[in-house]
């Protein structure tokens, strides 16, 4: 359950990226400012429209992985548009099961994803996707899905649309016995007191949280701890006392260093899937797909080696596309 975005994706100079006060390898909200950005974008000889929103990026590369019709279903609001129609054409072609929420007023929010020298700046524009109300999780058809599923997965970003419908969801897992996840997402979500109030308000009924070692690093400043090891993070996350007998997993992904994964104190290292600098293409949706690849292995039952290993292998397809794309057919079993 996230914020269902159209990736509006384009290789630009470093020049754009300063014109905008914007940053490579970060994400944030659109302000008024940005507005000529879209428009400019759309106007590259290069651009592309990929399905994205970090949610569903998630669901979509779960979705591949699992190879198996509607194993995974997606909730989140879209307009009545081209660009939602874009999105529910690609969420079910990949084989989605969709209970999008459908705002006729509103255009489908889009994501501006400026390209430099293979790394990405995001800059989002909810639109329709700011939208989504908990009022949808009680129809029936949709608490249906959520009662049904063993893996329930929000972004942080979700935090800043509908911190009820995420309390929904935590408590739906608990009487469930779902598992309840959650990403960090972003920087900004930590340091606006509100939103990481929600997170912080999670924590207790997550069983497994994501970030990168940056939103970790965040995360650690924001609570005072003064540090930025992140294996040290990593185990006081862990440690957070939580509202389940279940202990609490955390895995912080570092780009090209290996994953570090804490439970209740105890940390491990897992090894990502290294490639030459010439076949990366495209950082957009690595962490993502990351997580992705390791919630299909989880809904499996697998270890978390092997979660981490199909995490490891769905990343390192993912980042030699452009956007969140993939092959047909993963060349991995689960």
């Amino acid at each position: 359950m996230g914020n269902p975005i159209l990736d509006i994706s384009a290789a630009v100079d470093m020049a754009v990226v300063d014109k905008y006060g914007l940053k490579m390898g970060d994400a944030i909200l659109a302000e008024e400012k940005h507005a000529p950005l879209f428009p400019e974008l759309a106007a590259a000889p290069n651009v592309q429209y990929i399905a994205g929103g970090a949610t569903q990026n998630t669901i979509r590369v779960a979705q591949w992985l699992l190879q198996q019709p509607e194993a995974t279903a997606y909730m989140g609001c879209i307009g009545k548009d081209e660009f939602g129609a874009k999105l529910q054409a690609a969420c079910a072609k990949d084989g989605v099961k969709l209970a999008y929420m459908i705002d006729e007023a509103t255009p489908t929010g889009t994501c501006a994803t400026l390209i430099n020298n293979k790394e990405r700046s995001l800059c989002t524009d909810l639109k329709a996707a700011n939208n989504f109300k908990e009022s949808h999780l009680a129809i029936p058809e949709n608490a249906a899905i959520l009662s049904a599923a063993k893996v329930i997965y929000s972004a942080g970003y979700f935090a800043t649309v509908s911190p009820a419908s995420m309390k929904i969801a935590r408590e739906k897992a608990v009487e469930t016995g779902a598992l309840y996840c959650l990403n960090l997402s972003a920087p900004f979500l930590m340091m606006v007191p509100p939103f990481k109030a929600v997170l912080v308000e999670s924590l207790p009924f997550t069983d497994f949280l994501f970030c990168n070692e940056t939103e970790a690093a965040t995360w650690a400043e924001t609570e005072g701890w003064d540090t930025t090891d992140v294996a040290f993070i990593a185990t006081r996350l862990s440690l957070i006392p939580g509202a389940k007998s279940r202990k609490r997993t955390v895995v912080i992904t570092q780009g090209a260093d290996p994953t570090v994964v804490a439970i209740n104190g105890h940390t491990t290292l897992h090894p990502i899937l290294a490639l030459p600098k010439e076949k990366l293409v495209d950082t957009n949706g690595a962490g993502d797909s990351y997580v992705g690849g390791f919630l299909a292995a989880l809904s499996k039952g697998k270890s978390i080696e092997e979660c981490c290993k199909a995490g490891a292998y769905a990343a390192s397809v993912i980042v030699q596309n452009d956007g969140c794309t993939y092959p047909a057919k993963p060349d991995y079993s689960l």
